[in-house]
């Protein structure tokens, strides 16, 4: 099934949806209508049941370049109150993406600039092709990396970010890989090769477990190991245990057969 917005195109089969920003003719640089139609294509796309994995990639020579120069020429003429409600789309998609139980790869190439390294950072798993170029560019343009600094803080960790963030300086995909900021990096060529077999990896488990397990991490990173935390991931795994897709999944390895979720 295929399905296109006006700067968002999208694609589903086998319980994957890829999901394309589609302005390639502006490097995907992020504005109010495609911010939009992202987060409502998104919301659908973690209530479907049929979908079991996203795939957020952009189209064209790019990822994202950051924000849209025309978009943000407008806010120049903005006063504050006007600000926070311009300001509030994009940390609205990433907050609801932080939400989501269906897990969502980042697939980057080419440039990957301000808020949409925002958007790698609230993604699950993130896989960039070795083309690939970061720049946190805020500042050089006397702005503040504000509403992406939650999900690149728990991503890069507090040194790592503020250097990138302070500095302005373009960094590759190897130096994103060692900060935290991406999972892996590919060759070009090799990207949906990579994307593909981990998507296929995320389809196979259970869908309950994957959503348990990205809201148990959540919960977990940056918090001492204490009563509280360890009471929390007993819950976690004693409700597992009970749920109808750990006892299918318990029942399945015991019988030497496959869950009956899975699809190879």
């Amino acid at each position: 099934m295929s399905t296109s917005c006006n700067f968002i195109e999208c694609d589903i089969a086998a319980g994957i949806a890829r999901v394309w920003l589609a302005r390639p003719e502006r490097r995907n640089a992020l504005h109010q209508p495609l911010l939009d139609e992202l987060g409502t294509l998104l919301r659908k796309l973690d209530a479907d049941p049929a979908v079991r994995v996203i795939v957020l990639g952009g189209r064209g020579k790019a990822f994202c370049a950051g924000a849209d120069l025309q978009w943000m020429s407008k806010a120049v003429n903005y006063d504050r109150q006007q600000n926070l409600e311009d300001a509030g789309g994009i940390a609205r998609l990433l907050q609801q993406m932080d939400a989501y139980t269906t897990p969502v790869i980042a697939r980057v190439h080419g440039a990957c600039y301000a808020g949409a390294t925002g958007l790698v950072a609230a993604c699950d798993i993130a896989v960039a092709a070795d083309d690939a170029r970061f720049c946190f560019s805020e500042v050089k343009i006397g702005l503040v990396p504000a509403t992406i600094a939650p999900y690149v803080l728990r991503a890069m960790g507090y040194r790592a970010a503020m250097q990138h963030m302070l500095t302005a300086e373009p960094f590759d995909a190897s130096m994103a890989l060692r900060s935290g900021l991406i999972s892996e990096v590919v060759a070009l060529d090799q990207l949906d090769l990579r994307i593909d077999a981990l998507a296929r990896m995320l389809v196979n488990a259970g869908s309950r477990a994957l959503g348990e397990t990205r809201m148990l991490l959540r919960q977990l990173v940056g918090r001492p190991i204490d009563a509280n935390v360890t009471k929390l991931t007993i819950e976690c795994i004693a409700d597992a245990r009970v749920s109808p897709e750990g006892i299918e999944g318990m029942r399945a390895v015991l019988a030497g057969e496959s869950p009956r979720w899975r699809q190879q």
